[in-house]
């Protein structure tokens, strides 16, 4: 029997142009009901085709990158993009408005607006919440990273920080991304580029997990990173890290591969080899981050056969997770290329995740539907 779980599909957004805590909640669309067990329409809905106990989410598009492009805020003005948001998925994480930039922007500010929006959102259409994340290198306010502080300061304002953001959410959000992309692919900490590890040293990673713990008893803790899709030295580096907290006692409950694949490259055909050393430690697993981007013809528009490798390295990162028992949350970053951020980041690349620009769904969405409906059948 799989614990409970959830997976999670992550959308990008761009700036508040109103207050998200603004929209009515008459102004939204309804998720499916729970009524009709045997409907069609129930059962085309990401979310119903899953398993019970195992949770298919996004991220909801905001903050980071998107403010500097020219549409509105998605979960603000694009009422289609918030129906699908909230009929195709049961879990939901912040892409960028949980992130220290943007919910933390003074050191005496913090900015929960938009926060709140989602997880009010999440609750009335009976999803969960992926937070994150409390611990990273990269996103920081100018005035945490050019700050002139002690050891000291510096420790109370991370541990401020998780307290105030993990508090207030308590018994509200249900994973936390605590430590997010600490080690470099050679599996060696981030000590030059990490400001909490550089000046505080590695043992704040494991105050990081006790502090969100101390503010949310419940939420299960989770180390995040690319790159760990399969067993190499980066996730070496984490296997060995976690069985050394977890013999200290330190509440660490999961690991995660946020799984940024690239049909330039082959499938990681060990993950879920990989996945199972971690559900053997006792922890949990999850896909949190998955999009799969290619290079684009000269037409912008991806080939037949580009669309079906795209799809088969989805259903390929869903089965993986199907597969090991406690690996029951599975994010995609982004279920509509209109606000992917793929094309920003990487020079003629796109079209990375499950939907185009308008909506249509790509062979890659039938993907996921068919691998979870096959797995809820078993």
């Amino acid at each position: 029997m799989r614990s409970v779980r959830f997976v999670t599909v992550a959308l990008a957004a761009s700036a508040l142009a109103l207050p998200l805590a603004a929209i009515p909640a008459s102004a939204e669309p309804q998720a499916e009901p729970q009524a009709a067990p045997h409907s069609n329409a129930k059962f085309d809905r990401l979310r119903w085709a899953a398993p019970e106990g195992f949770y298919v989410g996004t991220a909801v598009a905001g903050g980071g990158h998107h403010l500097e492009q020219d549409y509105p805020d998605p979960f603000t003005y694009d009422r289609e993009y918030r129906r699908i948001l909230a009929n195709q998925f049961s879990s939901v994480s912040p892409e960028n408005q949980m992130k220290w930039e943007f919910i933390h922007p003074e050191q005496d500010q913090y900015n929960f607006e938009a926060a709140d929006a989602i997880v009010d959102f999440a609750e009335r259409h009976r999803q969960v919440v992926r937070g994150h994340t409390l611990l990273w290198h990269s996103q920081n306010p100018e005035w945490l990273e050019q700050g002139d502080f002690t050891d000291e300061e510096l420790r109370a304002i991370l541990r401020d920080h998780i307290t105030t953001v993990v508090g207030r959410y308590a018994g509200r959000i249900q994973q936390w991304d605590v430590a997010n992309e600490i080690f470099n692919e050679q599996g060696q900490l981030r000590t030059q580029d990490n400001i909490w590890i550089r000046e505080l040293g590695p043992g704040i990673v494991a105050d990081a997990f006790r502090w969100a713990h101390q503010a949310d008893p419940e939420a299960l803790l989770f180390f995040n990173d690319y790159g760990v899709e399969s067993d190499n030295a980066k996730s070496d580096a984490y296997y060995a890290l976690t069985q050394d907290l977890m013999a200290q006692g330190v509440p660490v409950h999961g690991f995660s591969v946020q799984a940024h694949l690239s049909t330039r490259y082959g499938f990681p055909g060990d993950l879920e080899q990989n996945l199972r050393r971690f559900d053997e430690l006792g922890l949990e697993t999850a896909v949190t981050e998955l999009d799969v981007r290619m290079d684009l013809p000269e037409s912008g528009v991806p080939t037949d056969a580009q669309l079906r490798q795209q799809a088969d390295y989805y259903q390929r990162a869903l089965d993986a997770c199907l597969a090991v028992e406690d690996c029951n949350s599975f994010t995609i970053w982004g279920f509509t290329d209109k606000y992917s951020w793929v094309p920003v980041f990487f020079e003629g690349q796109g079209s990375a995740t499950i939907m185009t620009e308008d909506f249509d769904r790509k062979p890659a969405f039938f993907a996921l539907q068919s691998a979870l409906r096959e797995a809820r059948n078993d």
